[in-house]
């Protein structure tokens, strides 16, 4: 495992000053984190990058990939309606092939799960991993926004299925998969999975797991990754019941093309989404509002304009992101290793069992990709 170089103390210093001014809790998570659990809330496509161990008990676990759903965990677990969690430590994860860079590198960030006004939260979160991010002397920093749900409300007043709406917002983190669906391409004929789903999909979900088990027994299966046969069935059924559903036209599926290809400063493209989706549909019309507040707080909390960018297509790949997002980028590292990131998932917290609803949005920095002095 490759480890990142150690970034001067001075410099960790100024880095990390702007999360410990923020009224935050200190957050110390285990470094061992059960593997189901990430895979559930973000995805299988994390699993290449995850670190995956076998601990004495028999269930997989992971090495920390990252601090979200630990602090989010532990917020559940104090059983507050609000509260701030501030975090520094080692984060893991499996280095693209021939890239030659770290696997366990530094992290500094903070999870806000309160029920302030979101735009205004979202300006300071932004604005907290902008300052830190600075703090590391490079100057040719830029951040990119763009929007899950902007995405969700542009889907929706599309009026498409039920389904593959569902399936669109699902995939929006992952630009492969999205041109998969927007593809739909049914010429080929159904895969085994979408056999396999359609004959469980006539059976209640208790019956359909025991198929199920009985089907691993019979082929000699033993099933790994921490989920368990009811979990598995009930994303059968969904992708059973997408394919079942019409496919896209081309008018539909021509104006997500366009809406994806919109990348400007932000209020340009905020005003090309409007004309393209017609403002007037209620949801759109309220996401595009809530950027007039969000970017009035980001000029507010001091993120220099210029620097800003808003692509309507960018997403990231932990998938239970559904709002506002951001990277802080250098230049000199380039657009796949950010510099910070964050952005807003609210609902995750009721995913993962929180009583009380409050939002949810949080921010991290690698210091050392914001220190000057590290390898560009």
């Amino acid at each position: 495992m490759r480890i990142e170089a150690p970034v001067p103390a001075d410099v960790l210093e100024a880095i990390r000053a702007p999360f410990l001014a923020a009224g935050a809790r200190t957050l110390d998570a285990p470094i061992l984190q059960p593997l189901g659990l990430f895979l559930d809330v973000a995805g299988e496509s994390l699993r290449e990058r995850l670190f995956v161990v076998a601990t004495d008990s028999g269930e997989e676990s992971c090495l920390r990939p990252d601090f979200t759903v630990p602090a989010l965990m532990a917020h559940i677990a104090d059983g507050a309606v609000q509260g701030r969690y501030v975090y520094e430590g080692h984060a893991f994860r499996v280095a693209p092939a021939g890239t030659g860079r770290a696997e366990e590198f530094l992290q500094i960030g903070l999870e806000a799960f309160e029920t302030a006004d979101a735009a205004e939260a979202d300006g300071e979160i932004a604005a907290l991993a902008w300052r830190a991010a600075a703090a590391g002397g490079r100057g040719d920093l830029t951040m990119l926004l763009g929007d899950a749900g902007l995405f969700a409300a542009f889907v929706e007043a599309l009026a498409i299925g039920p389904a593959k709406a569902a399936r669109l917002k699902r995939a929006f983190p992952s630009p492969r998969r999205l041109a998969a669906e927007l593809a739909d391409d049914r010429a080929a004929g159904p895969s085994g999975a979408g056999r396999l789903a359609r004959l469980l999909a006539g059976l209640g979900e208790g019956e359909a797991a025991e198929v199920l088990e009985e089907i691993w027994a019979l082929a000699g299966i033993e099933p790994v990754g921490g989920r368990p046969p009811g979990e598995i069935v009930r994303r059968l059924a969904q992708r059973s019941e997408a394919a079942s559903g019409p496919p896209l036209d081309g008018e539909r599926r021509e104006l997500i093309g366009a809406f994806l290809a919109i990348a400007d400063e932000p209020r340009a493209a905020l005003a090309a989404v409007a004309a393209l989706g017609g403002a007037e549909r209620p949801a759109l019309a309220r996401a595009l509002r809530d950027w007039d507040r969000r970017l009035a707080a980001f000029a507010a909390a001091g993120i220099p304009t210029p620097a800003l960018r808003f692509s309507a297509a960018f997403g990231r790949a932990f998938g239970y992101y559904d709002g506002p997002l951001f990277e802080v980028r250098s230049e000199a590292l380039g657009e796949d290793q950010p510099v910070a990131a964050g952005g807003r998932y609210d609902g995750l917290p009721a995913r993962l069992g929180a009583v009380a609803a409050s939002g949810a949005v949080g921010c991290m920095v690698r210091p050392g990709r914001a220190w000057i002095g590290g390898r560009p």
